[in-house]
């Protein structure tokens, strides 16, 4: 009988083992603090190590949210993503990552905040011209999501290279993030392709004739418009709501999505316990989420600055904190996406799916294999 070989100990393999401080390169992480304050060996403004600290940090963790978002972006930019198989989990995972990064991102907020307006002045003077504003990282994360600069606040700040702006490296290498395909636009393309208001699935659809609709209209939606009249009270503004209803999801869409991309996501969120549609579903929670996690980024930074320095001009020459207000309110990338929930109904009141559709939604269905 032969003898299997016995396992080598890698405590006495040749290979060189690897160090804990050497793999991390600590020693060259640990010399990248530098304050400006620090002379002859003294560091005269004891809170400018921690602001840059604080931000080095920032700048780690934007480089993974971006290693994050071109991988999900890689993977919806395939002609057909598998929506019950790895490519969505690993998306809805990515995207889930990203929302946990930005919630760490928020809470150093408050570490940072431990530095009073006094603390800051005894350094601030000499960060003349320099503001988180140019964050180089930040601004490819915006772009890969989809913020275009001409849906910005104040887009002119974006667009200079003056002091307080961009230097020409950078400046460059925000307007080439501009150019690609962005996280918003693969999503809105996967959405589109969505083929569930095919007519074949809907063919003898028994709430149809229930409702007796005769328009040319997707079947399920003259359907459930009226469901959606039905559900409104008596307080609501019915025929504002009603006439968005007809223009987001039939006529004019909303911001970059078109109204097929928004019917197609308001199907995923009134379905979503539908098998097939969990992850989608999982998809669309986290890009608002995700939006809701950098809107209170942005906030906690307008707090911090009103209360380091008022309503005194930024470092970098911004307005400030009016500047951060206007980014606060504007900036918002997945609004449209989160707007759709104004025309869900109770689950109660749902239109029960025809027999074909129902089967398709499910992982075993024959009719998906057919």
């Amino acid at each position: 009988m032969r003898e299997t070989p016995a396992m080598e100990c890698p405590f006495n393999s040749s290979k060189t083992p690897a160090y804990y401080g050497s793999y991390l390169a600590v020693d060259k992480l640990l010399g990248l603090q530098t304050p400006l304050s620090l002379v002859e060996g003294k560091l005269h403004a004891h809170d400018e190590m921690l602001f840059i600290i604080v931000h080095q940090t920032y700048e780690l963790w934007f480089k993974q949210i971006l290693h994050e978002l071109n991988a999900c972006c890689e993977v919806l930019e395939k002609p057909s993503a598998d929506d019950d198989g790895p490519d969505m989990n690993v998306v809805v995972h990515r995207l889930k990552r990203i929302v946990e990064i930005w919630k760490l991102l928020n809470h150093q907020v408050d570490v940072l905040e431990t530095m009073t307006p006094l603390d800051f002045l005894d350094f601030r003077s000499s960060l003349e011209g320099a503001s988180g504003f140019q964050s180089t990282q930040f601004r490819q994360i915006e772009a890969t999501l989809g913020l275009r600069m001409e849906n910005r606040f104040r887009p002119d700040y974006y667009k200079h290279t003056d002091m307080g702006g961009f230097n020409p490296e950078d400046y460059n290498t925000i307007v080439e993030a501009e150019k690609t395909t962005s996280l918003l636009q693969l999503v809105e393309q996967w959405l589109c392709r969505m083929p569930f208001f095919d007519d074949s699935f809907w063919q003898g659809w028994e709430e149809e004739r229930a409702d007796g609709a005769t328009t040319a209209e997707p079947k399920f939606w003259n359907r459930y418009r009226k469901l959606y009249e039905t559900s409104l009270s008596e307080r609501d503004e019915r025929a504002d709501l009603l006439g968005k209803f007809d223009d987001t999801l039939f006529k004019a869409g909303a911001g970059d999505f078109p109204p097929a991309a928004l019917r197609a996501a308001l199907f995923i969120m009134l379905y979503r316990d539908e098998p097939l549609f969990r992850l989608p579903f999982a998809l669309l929670n986290a890009l608002i989420e995700i939006d809701e996690q950098v809107a209170n980024f942005r906030y906690r930074h307008l707090q911090m600055v009103r209360r380091m320095i008022g309503t005194r001009i930024g470092t970098g020459g911004s307005s400030g904190e009016q500047y951060l207000q206007g980014a606060v309110n504007k900036n918002y990338i997945y609004k449209e996406l989160a707007g759709i929930i104004t025309f869900l109904i109770e689950r109660r009141n749902l239109p029960q799916l025809p027999k074909r559709l129902h089967q398709a939604l499910r992982f075993s269905s024959t009719e998906r294999q057919e």
